[in-house]
């Protein structure tokens, strides 16, 4: 059974309900054992000193009190204490005063070696006397009145009473538990033992049968009591490991903190008990999907309290990646376990600090007030970490932004938590503010987004992401200079999407970077098809600037090339100008992670920004990308046939390869080659084609042209391709 205190160490408030249940429930313990005790004659003593029985149960009655069987789900203070058997077995071999006196000894010993307060102790001892005690009754009914020097052992016609016995002892040991449980809980009697009673009625039938098969033991040879201990053992260690191996997939190997999968079952556990939303004041209709409660407006719940909420935070380290680059990864993995450290410290009893991934963190609440009290906790973490840490000699400032949803307010469910969440970390972080809650005013998704963001989510498991091709091709000799991977999704209702329709809806969630690796992967893997064929070209994909700031980004890509037996000139990594624009992604330890690799960089979408020489010569790239908006108006404007041929005449200064997109038709293909540009992409070449396509027209190119051309570029040597539709 739950422990009735588990969250807390505390004496509860003088003169509470809980006080006085503990006040009353000790001192009719203490009562009933004095009782017991003073029945107790000289030759009992005796015989409980003389007879090794006794002592060996003791032993057990400790052992089985501080070693629980915890199962996989369960925590230390609700599983199966096997003590029970053993005091069980005392009480009907021995009577109450022997079992009394050894499980009291086993509780104060149990409870003073895990450091547990006082009234704790106090209140354990008392709940296993009292139930010891209903047990006694029943024996008493029926009769019987075993004593250390006149033991009882039952035969088969004593099933019944056993059985009673075993039934007063556990409704004793439950109700006592149960009704501490939900005067601490503030929750009905009714509520407190449904959370496991099916459980405790199925350990409890199994300890208490073992009970009087170890009573025939020890009355016929107390060499025969270890060997009961066998099954215990066994099923210890493989509850043990069972518990372990649970552990490992829940956690966090690095900080040991719970993971994504632990804290999605422990925060639609604290939703269910919280209850769900159901009927609504008059007035106040339901929003629409996706869409939060009118502010103001709290929904009616099913719960106990209706003015109780179930708050999800999302943590995220500001300036982190300076650190990891700055002092490597080893001191940011020891930073990011001192943060786990501080979190967990900083949070009341009963919430659960998790790591999502990276420097990112959420923080369950699964129960809070109001938006004021969420507000306090969350200022007191970021307190946490604003203390000064010293690593490897150096001293530096670590701040965190906060975003707060609420449930039912915000969210009824954890997905939309955790996203509406999000929402508010980014408002945090760009606001400065430091700790936001959600505000529908400030979320530009509608719950069409938010739709689209679920059938994401959903996409990625089921493989409907799938990279298409298109050719970039030399304007001075028709040549292959690469093929870009494009994105697309295979939407089974919406059909084929291309990335401007799903791309903004993740962006600033954490599915972006599980949709970069899988990009990623998907293009290294046609890559390794391809170059086993003998078409040894490369292959281009395009990263955003919070890709960059991911620290495994390029030790995804090292380990895929060396999978896959790869050069690293079979990719290249296309990176928007706006990157230019912010120091931190343009300096990044994964821009030289990827450099020393020999990952080339291409800068796409050249002259939408506002980058400036310095910064272009700082990036180590290889190929600049015009964009279409300019090369669609080359032939209608000469403004922008001035803007392009002095982009490619500062490109072609640099020593950097120029590369124009979006090129439509043969005029335009024409006059870029006339300013000098030295390659293009587009319709006028070929449109964009699926992997099996994009094959055969690698394999046309390569028949046309002879013999793949192997060198630093890894290109292929052809005729303009035709057009494809």
């Amino acid at each position: 059974m739950k422990d009735p205190n588990n969250t807390r160490n505390t004496s509860p408030r003088r003169g509470s309900p809980l006080w006085i249940f503990f006040a009353v429930s000790i001192g009719l313990g203490v009562a009933a054992g004095a009782a017991a005790l003073a029945g107790l004659a000289r030759a009992d003593l005796d015989a409980v000193v003389t007879n090794p029985v006794f002592w060996l149960l003791g032993a057990f009655i400790v052992v089985g009190e501080m070693r629980p069987i915890i199962a996989p789900g369960l925590t230390e203070t609700s599983g199966a204490t096997t003590s029970t058997t053993f005091s069980i077995a005392a009480l009907l071999y021995a009577g109450l005063p022997v079992a009394a006196a050894l499980q009291a000894a086993a509780a104060i010993t149990c409870g003073v070696f895990r450091g547990r307060s006082p009234h704790r102790i106090a209140f354990n001892t008392a709940q296993y006397v009292l139930s010891l005690g209903a047990s006694a009754l029943v024996l008493n009914v029926f009769g019987i009145h075993p004593s250390p020097a006149a033991p009882w052992v039952p035969d088969g016609r004593d099933l019944p009473a056993i059985a009673l016995v075993g039934i007063a002892y556990f409704v004793t040991n439950v109700t006592l538990v149960g009704s501490a449980i939900a005067l601490h809980e503030r929750i009905t009697l009714v509520r407190a033992l449904r959370w496991d009673l099916p459980y405790q009625i199925l350990v409890h039938l199994a300890l208490l049968g073992l009970a009087p098969l170890m009573v025939i033991a020890m009355d016929r040879s107390a060499a025969f009591v270890p060997l009961i201990v066998l099954p215990f053992i066994a099923v210890y260690l493989n509850a043990s490991v069972s518990v372990r191996r649970e552990h490992q997939a829940l956690h966090d190997g690095l900080t040991g903190l719970p993971n994504r999968k632990l804290l999605i079952t422990r925060t639609e556990g604290a939703i269910a008990h919280l209850g769900r939303p159901h009927h609504r004041p008059h007035g106040n209709p339901a929003p629409p999907a996706g869409e939060a409660a009118p502010k103001g407006v709290l929904l009616r719940r099913g719960g106990d309290d209706a003015s109780q909420r179930v708050g999800l935070f999302l943590l995220d380290l500001d300036r982190f990646k300076e650190v990891n680059d700055t002092l490597g990864h080893p001191t940011g993995d020891r930073l990011l376990q001192l943060v786990a450290h501080r979190l967990t410290h900083s949070v009341r009893p009963g919430d659960l600090v998790a790591r999502l991934g990276g420097d990112e963190f959420a923080v369950l609440l699964p129960t809070v007030r109001d938006e004021a009290a969420a507000r306090e906790v969350a200022a007191r973490l970021r307190a946490a970490l604003s203390e000064p840490v010293r690593l490897d000699g150096v001293s530096f400032d670590l701040e965190g932004s906060v975003g707060i949803a609420l449930y039912p307010d915000h969210a009824p469910d954890f997905e939309l938590l955790l996203q509406r969440a999000d929402v508010a970390m980014y408002h945090a972080k760009g606001s400065r503010t430091g700790v936001e809650v959600y505000s529908p005013d400030r979320d530009r998704n509608s719950p069409a987004r938010l739709g689209l963001l679920g059938d994401l989510r959903r996409a990625l498991d089921r493989g409907e992401l799938e990279l298409f091709y298109q050719p970039k091709i030399a304007l001075r000799d028709g040549r292959l200079v690469g093929m870009e991977a494009l994105l697309r999704w295979r939407h089974p209702e919406r059909g084929v999407l291309g990335p401007e329709e799903f791309l903004q809806v993740a962006a600033q969630t954490y599915l972006m970077r599980a949709i970069t690796q899988e990009v990623v992967g998907m293009a290294l893997a046609q890559a390794e098809a391809w170059w086993r064929e003998g078409l040894t070209v490369q292959v281009a994909v395009n990263v955003s600037g919070r890709d960059l700031l991911d620290a495994d980004l390029a030790e995804t890509i090292a380990e895929g090339l060396v999978e896959r037996d790869l050069p690293a000139a079979a990719l290249q990594l296309e990176i928007t100008e706006r990157v230019l624009t912010g120091e931190p992604a343009s300096g990044s330890g994964t821009v030289a992670a990827l450099t020393d690799l020999g990952v080339a960089l291409s800068l796409d979408d050249f002259g939408t920004g506002y980058s400036s020489l310095v910064r272009l010569k700082r990036l180590p790239i290889e190929e600049v990308k015009i964009d279409s908006s300019f090369v669609h108006r080359l032939t209608a404007s000469p403004d922008d046939a001035v803007i392009v041929r002095s982009v490619v005449e500062l490109v072609g200064t640099l020593g950097l390869r120029s590369v124009a997109e979006g090129v439509e038709d043969g005029q335009t293909a024409a006059l870029l080659r006339e300013m000098g540009c030295d390659a293009a992409q587009g319709w006028h070449f070929a449109r964009p084609m699926d992997a099996v396509r994009a094959t055969s027209y690698l394999r046309r190119s390569m028949r046309a042209n002879g013999a793949a051309r192997a060198g630093d570029d890894a290109v292929l040597t052809e005729p303009p391709a035709p057009r494809l539709a």
